[in-house]
């Protein structure tokens, strides 16, 4: 596949997901409205934060490396029976470590009071289950993801996150005393959906004349299994590499939660309040910002050969590596300055619509305008360590765990030093602290490893003038509507106006990027909406 194929395939797979995470974000964001109606602040607490903490460090410790590993660049000329063989190891890695975590959250964390939050060992015996239930797929997915079979990831995630949230819904009007099962069922019933969907499929697809036209490398079912050739001594030795780095990863994506959940510096109804602020706050990183990543991972891991240093990659390749790279720098920056501009005058709206009082009052607002910084942060960091670890050498790979590792030791240690002084605004702002270290080191890697070129794709992060002018207006303009308004106490019709201040000034930003960034906007245009080029040729 050449570059301009994988290019093309990374912008529909960073389109598609783009589209999927944006369901998925929708549907957690109804269906979290809808049960807050229903279930306490401590349950959501204990099941966003202590049992999904459980799900997705299994999850993550299990997969994660294997992940990095098998979609690398090293994978050129690979034995597919050799690396479907790796990633079945993901499934006894993950039984170690269910049993492990399993018996930390049985006995080493302190369990909720039983009389209000019952069934909290069964609970976490489940939510192990549905975990190792989702690593089965394993092999199938990374096979779909190295082939781009987009449509195929779409259908099976949309269709499990579907079930999950029916089963959610049904059994919290029904049933709402089961309190934790609930919960546990829907991630039970999530994990199978997905599990079957990549087994139907696969099933249908090998052997037919479709996979023999695109010389799909396994040709029937039984080739998923492991057999001979056992494994690739270099691929488990780069899986080895990544999974001490994605150690550290987990600590850093996840710190709040383990400070929460092993320090206990907020109990479990402020953990839900702040879980929910975390993940209004974080829609757009996830659902925007982190498939792009993704899928823009496969395209820099195909493109670059991993070990080279600039000079020696073919230089049509580094020129395409480089504009692309600015261009994606250029999008997440805008993108995160103006959520960052309009969040801090529209949270406490926002939260006053969407929780009540319940999220409106208290620390409920703050807690979301510094959210709103911190996205800009999280869009930055995304793409350049996504192109920092596809060009690293081995020693620079070694030398950032080393960096990772004192990473996660300050965060943990400011974390809990900033929320025992802040409560849990001190939590965003260590994140704060910590992804501008990190991106600091991956600008530095990345200036370093183009400077022996002519490509700059850092002044991706340098908008132009007009749009740094028009979005300092818009912040002026929306901040003097929210106070002047008290649109959040004066009715809706205050609400409305205070909302068509903010459209009016959105749209003056737009306009501004679209006459000021042309580059940009052709690169949109050409590359991450998939159906514009279509009608184009």
């Amino acid at each position: 596949m050449g570059s301009e194929d994988v290019l093309k395939s990374a912008s529909t797979l960073a389109s598609y997901n783009v589209l999927l995470q944006v369901m998925f974000r929708v549907l957690t964001f109804l269906l979290n409205a809808f049960t807050l109606r229903f279930v306490s602040k401590e349950l959501i607490g204990v099941v966003n934060v202590r049992l999904m903490l459980l799900y997705s460090t299994l999850v993550f410790l299990s997969r994660e490396a294997f992940r990095r590993a098998c979609l690398s660049g090293e994978g050129a000329g690979r034995n597919w029976r050799q690396v479907i063989n790796l990633l079945w190891l993901t499934f006894p890695v993950g039984c170690v470590w269910g049993v492990l975590l399993v018996c930390v959250w049985w006995w080493l964390l302190q369990a909720p009071d039983p009389e209000s939050i019952p069934h909290y060992v069964p609970a976490v015996g489940l939510f192990c289950l549905a975990a190792l239930t989702e690593l089965l797929a394993e092999p199938l997915w990374v096979l779909a993801h190295a082939h781009m079979f987009v449509r195929l990831k779409v259908i099976a995630e949309s269709l499990a996150m579907i079930a999950k949230c029916l089963v959610t819904v049904v059994m919290v009007v029904s049933t709402p005393q089961w309190g934790l099962y609930i919960f546990s069922a829907a991630q039970c019933v999530y994990a199978g959906f997905l599990l079957l969907c990549y087994v139907l499929y696969f099933v249908r697809f090998l052997g037919s004349e479709e996979a023999e036209k695109k010389l799909f490398p396994v040709s029937h079912i039984k080739d998923l299994l492991p057999s001979r050739p056992l494994l690739n001594w270099k691929l488990t030795t780069l899986t080895w590499s990544f999974f001490k780095q994605s150690f550290l990863k987990q600590i850093l994506t996840e710190g709040e939660r383990y400070v929460m959940t092993f320090l206990n510096v907020l109990n479990f109804g402020d953990q839900g309040v702040y879980d929910i602020i975390n993940n209004l706050g974080s829609m757009v990183a996830r659902f925007l910002f982190l498939p792009i990543e993704e899928s823009f991972y496969v395209f820099f891991a195909k493109v670059l050969e991993r070990g080279r240093d600039v000079r020696h990659q073919k230089q049509e390749e580094v020129s395409m590596v480089a504009e692309v790279l600015e261009c994606l720098l250029k999008l997440v920056l805008l993108i995160g300055l103006i959520i960052t501009v309009f969040g801090y005058a529209y949270s406490h709206l926002a939260l006053d619509i969407y929780g009540g009082e319940l999220l409106s009052s208290g620390a409920g607002p703050a807690l979301l305008r510094c959210y709103s910084c911190y996205v800009l942060l999280l869009a930055i960091n995304g793409v350049s360590v996504c192109k920092l670890f596809n060009c690293v050498f081995s020693f620079f790979l070694f030398r950032y765990n080393l960096v990772m590792l004192g990473l996660s030791a300050s965060f943990l240690l400011l974390s809990y030093w900033l929320t025992w002084m802040l409560g849990g605004v001190g939590f965003i702002l260590a994140n704060c602290c910590n992804m501008a270290l990190r991106i600091t080191h991956s600008i530095v890697y990345i200036h370093r490893y183009f400077l022996q070129s002519e490509y700059t794709p850092l002044w991706g992060l340098r908008p132009h003038s007009a749009v740094i002018i028009a979005l300092g207006l818009s912040s002026i303009l929306t901040i003097c509507s929210e106070v002047s308004m008290l649109c959040c106490d004066g009715g809706w019709l205050l609400r409305l106006v205070h909302v068509a201040v903010g459209g009016v000034c959105l749209m003056g930003v737009v306009i501004t990027v679209f006459l000021t960034e042309t580059k940009l906007v052709q690169f949109v245009r050409t590359q991450l909406l998939p159906k514009y080029s279509k009608k184009r040729t």
